[in-house]
């Protein structure tokens, strides 16, 4: 699929579809999520929960919840409790400040500071399905409320690093972020709709991997598209995007296990 993108990529920025120029913001009124982009079929998809293959990767992640693990011999419910309860609205305010890394982390690095802080136990490789169950499970509790980042001056430096790595031009196209999710929403690129890069529904469930994947792993691909080096998982760069990102999702509301094309 990156292959074909960047090649649809290199024939609208010969077209002049595409500008290498600086991108411009969406207007307020014209926000939306990526949901509204998709075909008729993929939207039933997404909301009917018995016919969304990303639940099968929810359920397993409600197992995880209760499984105790590790030195400790806890699960998360012995310390959280009714996920239904204590994990409402934790996805709509993630990428967090954590005081003691002096950083924004995102929400798999929580779980994994957890899994390795409180239960003792060896954290999940990144993009594993363990670790993207359990994500999903915490993430679909706060399905339905609006994003809201925290309102953390510590935060400020680390959105507008995010910023000015979605607003640079990269790779062999020389294109950024925003010259598609701004520039050119709604448009098409290799067969599939162009949205404007909310991230309302990660860990999401792409048709084209036939599983469900990280807002990292889908920012590595574009990366990819752009024929731009692709940070390793994990790497703070990644981490600053998803807090950009969420940012300018401000508004609009989870939808976690998302279905894309």
């Amino acid at each position: 699929m990156t292959s074909r993108l960047a090649e649809a990529a290199i024939v609208l920025l010969l077209n002049g579809l595409i500008s290498p120029a600086l991108a411009g913001d969406i207007a307020p009124a014209d926000k939306r999520s990526g949901y509204a982009f998709m075909s008729r079929d993929t939207q039933a998809m997404q909301d009917d929960d018995t016919a969304n293959p990303g639940m099968l990767w929810v359920l397993d992640g409600e197992t995880l919840w209760g499984a105790k693990a590790g030195r400790a011999a806890k699960s998360c419910a012995d310390c959280h409790g009714d996920a239904a309860v204590s994990m409402k609205g934790v996805a709509a305010r993630y990428p967090a400040f954590d005081p003691a890394r002096a950083r924004p982390i995102d929400l798999e690095e929580r779980i994994n500071i957890c899994r390795a802080e409180r239960q003792q136990a060896t954290p999940f490789k990144w993009e594993s399905r363990d670790l993207l169950a359990l994500t999903a499970f915490v993430a679909r509790q706060s399905r339905g409320i609006a994003i809201a980042p925290p309102a953390d001056d510590r935060l400020k430096p680390f959105v507008e690093s995010g910023r000015a790595l979605y607003q640079q031009r990269q790779g062999q196209l020389n294109l950024s972020c925003g010259n598609c999710h701004d520039d050119n929403w709604g448009k098409k690129l290799a067969g599939s709709p162009v949205p404007q890069a909310h991230p309302t529904g990660y860990p999401i469930y792409r048709l084209e991997w036939q599983s469900l994947g990280s807002l990292q792993r889908r920012l590595r691909n574009c990366l990819s598209g752009m024929r731009a080096d692709a940070y390793e998982f994990g790497a703070p760069e990644l981490v600053d995007l998803e807090l950009y990102l969420m940012s300018r999702a401000r508004g609009l509301p989870i939808e976690t296990p998302a279905v894309r094309p």
